[in-house]
């Protein structure tokens, strides 16, 4: 077949203008790739033979009121693979099970780790020892994706001493990856997750820095990275600055052991500062670092004295004849009563409204005033005042008084109090059948019923009594005080109740085995009933009675009788002010002038019914 030539030329420059067409389609798309897009082709791959190991930050030091080191951070090492896949990195980790033991549950946790950041290495162990780390060096030839690097560790001097109150920390979770709070975080990280590591992670967090290493095609890591990519170095976080006296927080915990169920918190009553936080039974932050045991962590959980659960903040408990100060103060803020006064009935081991209501004590106390009432804990004389000031009287004053609110302390998850913020709907809710308003009213009065409080609460609630009717908020770390004043009536009114509890820890009180030599101590004890298991016991006060330096709350769990915890406080103030205990003394002012006495003889063995001493 032949063409015209015509046709020959016309179909020849139709090719060469496609030709010339399509060389300039390529060109421009290489100019377009090789020059426009050069640093965005630059990057892809660079994040193809780049991977990018974080340097974790050391976590800002946390200092006691001395300077002396709360948590720190020591040298340790971490042990990554750099993997492709999920499948890559168990048959790895399968293979690595022949030099270093790995469980299943270890397996699944590196494989979570990976499929949160793929890009990242994935953390196989993540506090590795010396000796683990020296065995992997020796293998490294047959394991080109490990990577082993050095990382700061955080660490707790005084491990379970502490633990109340700083917390600990660990890997940040799936949770806490999704939520605001901890925007900007990658996986892997560590987080605070209770305590003071919790309330502060931003400020002791730091600043992460990372690393370039270059890898193949199968993710095998080939060497250092050039300076296409420069690395950073970690920034520490800032310190941080305690009130806590980590001598009295020592002394504290020793006291309370393995033996004693309970909490204790030491407040400064001027600033609010927390000189000592103890929850009993305890855990060791030490354990969680790097990851937790599983079976440590079960241990925990499953045992059934909490020691996860800060009693100290987080439990709530009836606060028995503790409360009696608070009843006094809205009955003397009202005008209803004096620390002179008496009650028409004298109390003869007990009362009856509607029922039988007992004093602690069966023999009675006979006629006393509002004074001597608090020093000898009588029910009976509370149970008038409480029918005297009517229960939305004694319901509103509480609620000015604090105890429908957390005390704020700068530590996570505290737990509000138990306590009728809006009266007639909170009893109605409570009770839809019904219920007996004076009877409610006589149980609130002696600190039972539908009160319950933390042990920080009432310390914090005491502080008011010791700084002149003001109260200070709880503060761990330091920080500018936080006071607002509470009592409305003059100094006359606060010496006279310093006076009545300062008899409570006296021969004449409940608590006369709990006096120290030359300090007179102001408290009040309380019993919490808890059937059908033992009495709680409580104490909650401050020394010197006349120039309060310290407040102090103790929570014994079963302790039996109020004047157990007054004995731990006593110990706890005795720390404190390092003064010796002698036998317990008569106090007859607040000038300090005692005389030396026998302690009363102890309570009945259990509460009666209807009132705690």
């Amino acid at each position: 077949m032949s063409f015209h030539p015509n046709d020959v030329a016309r179909r020849s420059r139709i090719a060469r203008l496609l030709l010339a067409v399509a060389f300039v389609l390529l060109g421009a798309g290489f100019y377009r790739a090789q020059v426009l897009q050069h640093s965005d082709w630059v990057v892809q791959a660079e994040d193809n033979r780049l991977r990018e190991v974080p340097l974790p930050a050391p976590r800002g030091i946390i200092y006691d009121r001395r300077g002396k080191v709360i948590a720190e951070n020591l040298p340790g090492y971490t042990v990554s693979i750099v993997a492709t896949s999920a499948d890559s990195l168990r048959a790895a980790l399968r293979r690595l099970n022949e030099i270093i033991p790995y469980t299943e549950d270890d397996v699944e946790t590196a494989v979570k780790r990976y499929n949160r950041a793929p890009n990242r290495p994935a953390v196989i162990l993540a506090d590795a020892n010396f000796q683990q780390v020296s065995v992997l060096e020796e293998h490294r030839t047959e394991f080109p994706a490990l990577i082993i690097q050095s990382a700061p560790k955080r660490w707790y001097p005084d491990s379970s001493v502490v633990a109340s109150f700083v917390g600990y920390t660990a890997e940040i979770s799936e949770p806490e990856l999704a939520s605001p709070s901890f925007e900007g975080y990658k996986a892997g990280m560590r987080v605070g997750k209770m305590g003071l590591e919790r309330q502060y992670e931003q400020q002791l967090r730091g600043q992460e820095g990372y690393r370039f290493v270059e890898v193949d095609a199968r993710g095998r890591v080939v060497r250092e990275a050039g300076q296409a990519r420069a690395d950073q170095e970690p920034v520490p976080g800032p310190n941080l600055h305690t009130h806590v006296d980590l001598d009295l927080q020592r002394f504290t915990a020793n006291l309370f052991a393995d033996t004693l169920l309970g909490a204790a918190v030491a407040l400064d009553p001027t600033t609010g500062g927390v000189l000592a936080l103890h929850s009993s039974p305890t855990y060791n932050p030490n354990r969680f670092t790097g990851g937790v045991p599983k079976a440590y962590y079960d241990s925990l959980n499953n045992d059934e004295r909490r020691p996860m659960y800060n009693k100290a903040i987080q439990g709530r408990y009836a606060p028995a004849s503790t409360f009696k100060l608070a009843t006094s103060i809205i009955g003397m803020q009202k005008g209803l009563v004096k620390l002179t006064d008496r009650m028409p009935q004298p109390c003869t081991g007990g009362f009856w409204h509607g029922r039988y209501w007992r004093c602690w004590d069966k023999q009675g106390h006979g006629a006393v005033t509002l004074a001597q009432a608090l020093e000898k804990s009588c029910n009976v004389y509370f149970y008038q005042l409480a029918l005297r000031l009517s229960l939305d009287t004694l319901v509103a004053g509480g609620v000015r008084l604090g105890f429908t609110e957390r005390s704020d302390i700068d530590l996570p998850n505290e737990t509000r109090p138990e306590f009728p913020a809006n009266g007639n709907e909170y009893f109605r809710r409570k009770f839809p059948r019904g219920y007996v308003k004076s009877s409610e009213a006589l149980n609130i009065a002696i600190g039972q019923g539908v009160d319950a409080q933390t042990v920080i609460n009432m310390a914090k609630f005491y502080t008011a009594l010791a700084n002149e009717g003001v109260m200070s908020r709880p503060t761990v770390v330091r920080r500018a005080p936080q006071r607002e004043r509470i009592f409305q009536f003059g100094p006359e009114e606060i010496e006279g109740l310093r006076r009545a509890l300062a008899g409570v820890v006296s021969a004449r009180g409940t608590a006369g085995s709990a006096a120290l030599q030359g300090v007179t101590i102001a408290g009040k004890t309380g019993t919490a009933q808890a059937p059908p298991k033992p009495d709680h016991a409580w104490f909650v006060g401050f020394a010197p009675a006349e120039n309060p330096q310290v407040v102090v709350a103790v929570f014994l769990e079963f302790g039996a009788h109020g004047y157990a915890a007054a004995r731990v406080a006593s110990k706890i103030i005795e720390a404190y002010l390092k003064r010796p205990s002698i036998a317990p003394p008569v106090t007859d002012d607040l000038s300090g002038s005692t005389s030396v006495a026998s302690a009363p003889p102890p309570p009945p063995a259990a509460a009666p019914a209807g009132g705690t001493q």
